[in-house]
């Protein structure tokens, strides 16, 4: 598809915005208001107008913004932090409680078996190169089994296994199919691992969970869920569902400072070699040998995230204390509304991977015709101060069978989003379609920017805005 030239004139400062101010909707009204409070909520951002106005983030599935509670929650315990076990200081016992009961607090979160083991992380990624260090190996180091997994998955759930004996299954076009051809290649050969998504992190679409791990049980594989996305929009039941692991990120529901965790049935992290060998991880240490502690101290060796385990734990006590079907409600009214205006506009495509998905998280992929995602990503912060995803979202073999080779552009909505944010969305890129852009764009270092753009970035960022660090590695001359 050809792209059209993205000239146009430089708009004039005295251009007024369009408000959103005004909701013609009920303030009661599902969508309307948020559902909890974030931190930034009302950020103001500098448009290329030379105008402000508040932050649209849609943005949330890449990282959520921290919820009010949790900060809060954070300057309380932040005078009390101190380093955990061994001390007998005041501060580092209560300390080391906070970091303990952390642990309960996410168990009960994913509706952990009595038996399971939290093991604290830095982030999804590395839990599940945590749970690929556990599968058990033979005589010769090589894992005794295949771990399999389908074509759709996030890299971190795809390129941890490719490091062992895997396999790989093509989804299908339903998801009937898919479950077909999962059930077909655990009955050919056995694995020891089932690795999927609980929600796919380009489209939002929810996979049937349930009948996933009934079949790899049947095939004797166990099941481990790439949460991340799941997590923050759905609720999780290892006991109900039978799902072995769990993994996810601090990051995705709403608790910043780089925390995540791998949460399941305790022999393979037990028995495994230790992760990160270090201070913490054992019981006693000579020259000649070393007698490993159990999980989950063998496999956070060194001084823990005490307060990143803490905001991942208090997120997850807010989020789980929602009413019962609160957040699938909000998030469906908002992914609804932006699906049907998206979809409305010509020249936009909506992007999903199976004909029969039943449901999905707060996620839109789409495309518009004649701009690159990178350019339309751009034009939406600078001239509407609206934050979206572009690219490939770290997820190349499901681009490549949607047909987006140089990526998408991505919405996600969560607890802090209103009907206004997506509503303010579906305007600007109905407007870019009409009239076009109303600044000039050129690519730098790889990505598209406002030629000579006059917003800057706080002092305390340190550099000016896109001029750190460029294009991702992994966009090797396509866009964003």
């Amino acid at each position: 598809m050809p792209l059209i030239d993205v000239q146009a004139e430089r708009c004039s400062p005295d251009i007024v915005l369009p408000s959103y101010e005004d909701v013609s909707a009920p303030t009661d009204a599902v969508g309307v208001r948020p559902l909890l409070p974030v931190v930034g909520a009302n950020l103001r951002v500098p448009l290329v107008t030379g105008q402000e106005t508040t932050y649209a983030n849609l943005d949330y599935a890449a990282s959520a913004p921290c919820l009010e509670e949790v900060a809060a929650h954070l300057t309380e315990v932040l005078p009390y932090y101190a380093s955990v076990h061994r001390g007998a200081g005041y501060a580092s016992q209560v300390s080391t409680s906070l970091y303990e009961n952390a642990r309960a607090q996410v168990a009960a979160f994913v509706g952990a078996r009595a038996d399971d083991v939290v093991v604290f992380t830095r982030n999804t990624t590395d839990a599940l190169n945590l749970l690929a260090h556990c599968v058990p190996t033979d005589s010769a180091g090589e894992r005794a089994g295949d771990v399999l997994f389908l074509d759709i998955e996030h890299h971190a759930n795809l390129l941890p296994w490719q490091r062992g004996r895997h396999r790989y299954v093509v989804a299908g076009t339903t998801q009937r199919a898919t479950l077909v051809a999962l059930r077909a290649e655990l009955a050919a050969r056995p694995a020891a691992l089932l690795a999927i998504t609980g929600a796919s992190n380009v489209t939002g679409e929810v996979l049937p969970l349930t009948e996933i791990v009934a079949l790899a049980h049947e095939a004797g594989a166990r099941v481990v869920l790439d949460a991340a996305q799941l997590a923050p929009h759905r609720r999780i039941d290892l006991a109900a569902t039978g799902v072995d692991y769990v993994a996810f990120s601090g990051h995705k529901v709403y608790a910043p400072l780089g925390s995540g965790v791998l949460v399941g049935r305790r022999d393979w992290p037990d028995e495994a070699p230790a992760y990160l060998p270090g201070g913490g991880a054992v019981r006693e240490v000579t020259l000649t040998g070393t007698t490993w502690a159990s999980a989950p101290q063998r496999h956070e060796g060194g001084t823990p995230n005490v307060l990143g385990a803490a905001a991942l734990a208090r997120a997850c006590q807010v989020l789980a204390d929602l009413p019962e079907g609160a957040l699938e409600e909000h998030e469906e009214a908002l992914r609804n509304r932006l699906a049907s205006r998206l979809d409305a506009l010509a020249g936009v495509w909506l992007h999903q991977i199976w004909r029969d998905s039943p449901s999905a998280i707060g996620v839109v992929a789409f495309t518009v015709e004649g701009y690159e995602p990178g350019f339309v990503a751009a034009y939406l912060s600078a001239e509407h101060g609206i934050g979206v995803r572009d690219g490939k979202f770290c997820a190349h073999p499901l681009l490549s069978r949607l047909g987006a080779q140089a990526g998408t552009l991505r919405a996600s909505v969560g607890v802090g989003t209103t009907l206004r944010d997506v509503d303010r969305l579906a305007d600007a890129v109905e407007r870019l379609l009409s009239v076009g852009p109303r600044w000039e764009y050129a690519r730098v270092e790889g990505r598209w920017t406002p030629v000579g753009d006059p917003r800057t970035a706080p002092a305390w960022a340190g550099a000016t805005l896109g001029s750190a660090g460029g294009a991702s590695p992994c966009e090797s001359g396509t866009t964003r």
